[in-house]
């Protein structure tokens, strides 16, 4: 077989295209070579580039699984108060909490499809809304329309207080709100504010903490030297004293050589391919085990990566260790026990915090 003839070979795909550097064919993950504008294109895909082309109709969405939900901004909110982002809306903004369908994309994404028939609930949900009424004994209000309806309160309370929030930080709490209108929003929010700010002055005393640490080792640092000098000038030492300093010279030099090795290991010693792989792509082999997708990566002082990523439809920007990828800052409130994860380990933890309810985002973009 001529295996120049099968690289060279040159397809024709029609694929929707949500931003970014890639972009997904329905086995397998394709780089684009030229970003457009996100929509339908046809691509020429060769090997494992797309380059689009023109413009194109959706195709291949008839055998995808169907997901239906509730529109709240560009997002879809389903059953379980699940607030996935909504890609490639029409150009016609649809109603306010609108029942809508969606196809569910070999990537995971959700791509609109169409408007649905509605009922007499979303009409009067909309008008609760626009009065700033509650769905307090609204009848007929499915579960998901009560979801969408709590995170618009939210959203009108966020923009009042200004205070941000994401739906994974509320989803716990957001039928609560439904029932309880514009007063259990602001509530919502404002315990928001509470726990962010309780993660700083925590943060803040575990930093203080250090700072205390380490003064007060150099105090018995230099306490050590002056003594050491004291004994010195008193007199000179005897073969015991002379043993002892040699052994603490012979430790010093043992455990200099063990950081020197170390320094070089992280460095990227010849031979060792995890040292040599680009930080980008290490981090979107974690990420993609732990079934999150990589957004971007940057890097920062002090042999830091910015990593920003999305998981269980939210986004989070995370810092870590260039070579580790050990946590420094996790971008959710951990209780200080940043460093004790990964950023492969990081999604569970999260997900576990979505759903217990107690998700607090620290870092945003």
């Amino acid at each position: 077989m001529d295996y120049r003839k099968f690289l060279g070979k040159v397809e024709s795909a029609v694929l929707p295209y949500f931003g970014g550097g890639t972009v997904d064919a329905p086995s397998r993950r394709l780089r684009v070579a030229t970003p457009v504008r996100p929509g339908w294109w046809r691509f020429e895909v060769q090997g494992r580039v797309a380059t689009a082309r023109e413009p194109a109709g959706p195709e291949g969405l008839d055998g995808l699984p169907r997901v239906r939900g509730h529109v709240w901004g560009s997002r879809l909110v389903r059953e379980g108060a699940v607030a996935e982002p909504l890609e490639l809306m029409p150009e016609e903004e649809p109603p306010r909490l609108a029942l809508v369908s969606a196809r569910r994309w070999h990537d995971g994404s959700l791509v609109f499809e169409g408007l649905e028939f509605e009922g007499e609930a979303e009409d009067a949900a909309r008008r609760a809304l626009e009065e700033g009424q509650s769905l307090s004994g609204a009848k007929g209000v499915s579960a998901a329309l009560r979801a969408a309806f709590g995170y618009a309160q939210l959203e009108t309370a966020s923009r009042a207080l200004a205070i941000r929030f994401a739906p994974a930080e509320v989803r716990a709490k957001v039928l609560d709100v439904a029932e309880g209108g514009r007063a259990k929003a602001e509530e919502c929010l404002r315990h928001l504010v509470a726990e962010r700010e309780a993660h700083l002055r925590a943060q803040a005393m575990r930093a203080a903490a250090v700072e205390a640490r380490e003064y007060a080792a150099g105090l018995v640092a230099e306490a050590q030297r002056r003594a050491a000098d004291d004994a010195y000038t008193a007199g000179p030492m005897s073969e015991a004293q002379r043993r002892a300093l040699e052994r603490e010279a012979a430790a010093g030099r043992v455990y200099a050589t063990q950081v020197l090795a170390e320094a070089q290991r992280r460095a990227g010693h010849p031979g060792r391919r995890g040292a040599r792989e680009d930080g980008m792509e290490r981090a979107e082999r974690a990420l993609q085990s732990a079934g999150a997708r990589l957004r971007d990566v940057r890097r920062l002082a002090g042999n830091q990566l910015e990593v920003t990523y999305t998981f269980m439809d939210e986004r989070f920007i995370t810092l870590v260790d260039a070579h580790s990828l050990q946590v420094v800052d996790a971008g959710v409130c951990l209780a200080g026990a940043d460093s004790e994860v990964t950023l492969e380990s990081l999604p569970s933890v999260i997900r576990e915090a979505i759903d217990t309810g107690v998700l607090v985002i620290t870092r945003h973009a």
